[in-house]
């Protein structure tokens, strides 16, 4: 069996290396992966937005399955395209992938159908935003519509701050057209949590809970990030939490894409806030997270390959989706100066016994070296029976992988731990 991976990433490098345990896949190609990747799937240099290219490549190589991984391609409609020539994909298509492609859309699909989620109001004018901003709560959330690299949210502390981010994302763009509209909305506090799930558009299949550590420093300083590492499951996702997002959430959101007539099949992300008032949606993602992937992957116990094809084929109830009761640990390792500027071209070192626990991000081959190529470079991921044994084992394994340049968090799986005592 044929399968084609788009996308390039560590998150594609997990999916990959959890699809190459079924023994019918003879073939995994990733479109367009990356030096690391390399060596578990045949690498295509095809961009993962070039969906004309994606689909002659399906085609012409006789593919029967595709993962389309990332926002981007999902949102520009991949899933529909490759669909039309017959191929079978997992991931939802353009008109489902709104829920991430729009932030107005599925905020207000929230609000038109009871699910929790915070206050807010929808600008498309920098005036009336300014001006609502005059007498609007502080702190505050403000959100570009668009996709934006998971870095198109501003958390505003004070009134000028929350001013400058208006001005950044309408004025100056920095954001492109994604910031043609905006959401302002209520700041929520609480733990967070991220639940990915499975669904087919009838059963939806949550997956391990995990932990994300966004900010660049120790002790959660710097800048935000797409992720400097996770931890699986969540300490403050309790059996009661779960049911409760069940009921409130996932459900309804599944629910409420099929009544708007954009049944939503593949991964299905919730981004949650537990708050003193219950848990509420901070936001949607049409797809695995990264790197919450890293974590949740490995402890997967049952076929991904097999799982995948019971979202597209609408029988996800009849499938198993079982996960091991231990930890996993994903520490990040990026370039120094991450997530602004930072150099490239080092050669890395990733010893070959705890290789198959490396997802590699941002790398590439240059005279046969793999030398890294990104700002997230790569992530270690160990799993064991406790939480802290997780953690000691990942970072074992960082300090076994060399490059120069090399920058990682000290401090993944602290605030679980400290969760876990209380």
């Amino acid at each position: 069996m044929k399968i084609m991976v788009v996308g390039g990433g560590g998150r594609e490098h997990a999916i990959i290396k959890k699809l190459k345990e079924n023994k019918d896949v003879t073939e995994i190609y990733a479109l367009p992966g990356n030096g690391g990747i390399a060596k578990d799937a045949t690498c295509v240099d095809i961009g993962a937005k070039d969906i004309e290219k994606i689909v002659e490549f399906a085609v012409s190589n006789g593919i029967d399955y595709a993962v389309v991984a990332p926002d981007d391609p999902l949102v520009l409609g991949a899933v529909d395209a490759l669909e039309k020539k017959g191929i079978p994909c997992f991931g939802p298509r353009a008109n489902a992938a709104i829920i991430e492609g729009s932030k107005v859309f599925s905020k207000n699909l929230m609000k038109k159908y009871g699910i929790p989620t915070a206050a807010y109001e929808v600008f498309d004018d920098m005036d009336a935003a300014l001006a609502y901003l005059e007498s609007a709560p502080i702190p505050t959330v403000i959100k570009a519509d668009g996709l934006a690299l998971g870095k198109g949210v501003i958390i505003a502390m004070t009134r000028d701050e929350a001013r400058d981010a208006v001005h950044s994302m309408m004025k100056d763009k920095v954001f492109g057209a994604s910031g043609d509209h905006i959401v302002i909305e209520e700041f929520l506090s609480g733990p967070e949590v991220s639940v990915l799930s499975f669904t087919d558009g009838k059963t939806i299949m949550p997956m391990v809970s995990s932990m994300d550590h966004k900010r660049a420093g120790d002790n959660d300083t710097g800048l935000n990030t797409g992720g400097m590492g996770t931890v699986a499951p969540n300490p403050y996702y309790t059996p009661e939490i779960a049911e409760r997002c069940m009921q409130e959430i996932f459900l309804p959101t599944v629910a409420a894409m099929n009544a708007e007539g954009r049944t939503f099949k593949g991964c299905l992300y919730f981004g949650l806030m537990l708050t003193e008032n219950g848990p509420k949606v901070i936001e949607y993602n049409c797809r695995f997270g990264d790197p919450e992937t890293q974590v949740v992957l490995p402890l997967l116990e049952s076929d991904l390959l097999t799982i995948m094809q019971a979202t597209t084929n609408g029988t996800l109830a009849d499938c198993p989706v079982e996960f091991a009761e231990g930890n996993a640990c994903c520490v990040i390792m990026a370039s120094k100066g991450y997530p602004t500027h930072y150099e490239k071209g080092f050669a890395m070192t990733i010893p070959g016994e705890i290789a198959n626990n490396v997802y590699v991000a941002g790398a590439a081959i240059k005279d046969g070296t793999l030398v890294t190529n990104g700002g997230r470079v790569l992530g270690a991921t160990a799993v064991a029976d406790t939480l802290e044994n997780a953690i000691d084992s990942a970072y074992a394994m960082v300090k076994q992988i060399h490059f120069e340049n090399a920058y990682y968090r000290n401090d993944i799986g602290q605030r679980a731990l400290c969760a876990k005592e209380k």
